[in-house]
């Protein structure tokens, strides 16, 4: 099935394994790209979680595929030692050969600019018309239309209200947020979405590295087990309800409330949670114990229910097009 999105990207199939922190590791990357999706490298990931010098990381995906892969640029303006650090994991990006930036948070105007200027596209995180607006000014090639059903930073509007919100815009929409099974990822495509986005359903393949608990706690999950938690980032997070979500609540605290309403004092807020968040998401790649961890995923965990290769996930999602 060609789209915009997959001329634009060079995929078979209009299919990404979404950025996750923590779990996209490079051998999930290569694997989601090699079958004829596209895998989006994570940074941090690849660097801070799973330990590989940022340029070497890259060329260690690139040894496992030939085929193209993403790369997700956080772009919020809280620090700008963090800012100055992406700024660098673009350009030895695009230096490696990658041309598909996927942008959260901020303006993406100087992403844009750079990768334009060496023939890339930027497709920028939208969960509503605003974001988008915001996104197509600064350049943006495509909007990747993050809805209610999401894992992590969740949307606020089911599929369908999200893309007759955004199709004005003119650019192709990616939908990512509850596709678990085949039937609906050819669903979204079918309503008009250039590609889909995919996250929770490739934590449960051989290739990502999310320990055993982690993957178990998504075969056993239903949609009504997916629960928004404020504690890691200040805003809502989609995580699988578990005992250590249960004992601390999903609410923030009066004092990060207060931070967090506080225009200037808000970033000092959210740097506090992203360490925390860092930590917490870091350990729960391999810790067996339920009662410490957030488990970050959607609502499509209800589609789940095996642990198979991402190449099998890809080749069985493109089988249900026509």
């Amino acid at each position: 099935m060609q789209t915009v999105f997959t001329q634009q990207s060079r995929v078979e199939v209009p299919l990404i394994c979404g950025p996750m922190y923590p779990c996209s590791n490079p051998e999930l990357v290569a694997a989601v790209s090699e079958a004829g999706g596209l895998g989006v490298v994570q940074p941090l990931s690849l660097t801070y979680v799973h330990g590989h010098e940022y340029r070497a990381g890259l060329r260690y995906i690139r040894s496992l595929t030939t085929r193209p892969v993403g790369f997700n640029a956080l772009i919020e303006a809280s620090s700008r030692k963090y800012l100055e650090r992406m700024s660098q994991w673009i350009d030895i990006a695009l230096e490696e050969g990658v041309r598909f930036f996927i942008t959260s948070l901020g303006d993406p105007r100087w992403v844009c600019d750079r990768v334009h200027a060496a023939g890339g596209v930027v497709y920028h995180d939208v969960t509503e018309a605003r974001w988008a607006r915001k996104g197509i000014d600064g350049g943006a090639d495509g909007l990747i239309a993050v809805n209610a059903n999401a894992g992590g930073h969740a949307g606020r509007k089911s599929p369908e209200e999200l893309l007759a919100e955004l199709l004005p815009f003119g650019l192709p929409v990616v939908a990512a947020g509850g596709a678990g099974t085949a039937q609906e990822f050819a669903r979204l495509l079918n309503m008009g979405y250039a590609a889909v986005q995919l996250g929770t359903r490739f934590i449960a393949t051989r290739e990502c590295k999310a320990s055993d608990a982690y993957k178990q706690a998504i075969l056993d999950a239903t949609a009504a087990d997916i629960v928004l938690t404020e504690r890691l980032s200040g805003v809502p997070v989609s995580v699988i309800r578990n005992a250590h979500v249960e004992r601390l609540g999903t609410n923030a605290g009066p004092f990060a409330r207060w931070m967090l309403r506080g225009r200037k004092r808000k970033h000092w807020m959210r740097m506090i949670y992203t360490l925390q968040s860092l930590r917490s998401l870091r350990k729960s790649m391999s810790s067996a114990d339920t009662s410490v961890d957030y488990w970050q995923a959607g609502k499509s965990v209800a589609g789940i229910h095996t642990i198979i290769p991402a190449a099998e996930v890809v080749r069985s999602f493109a089988a249900a097009l026509p």
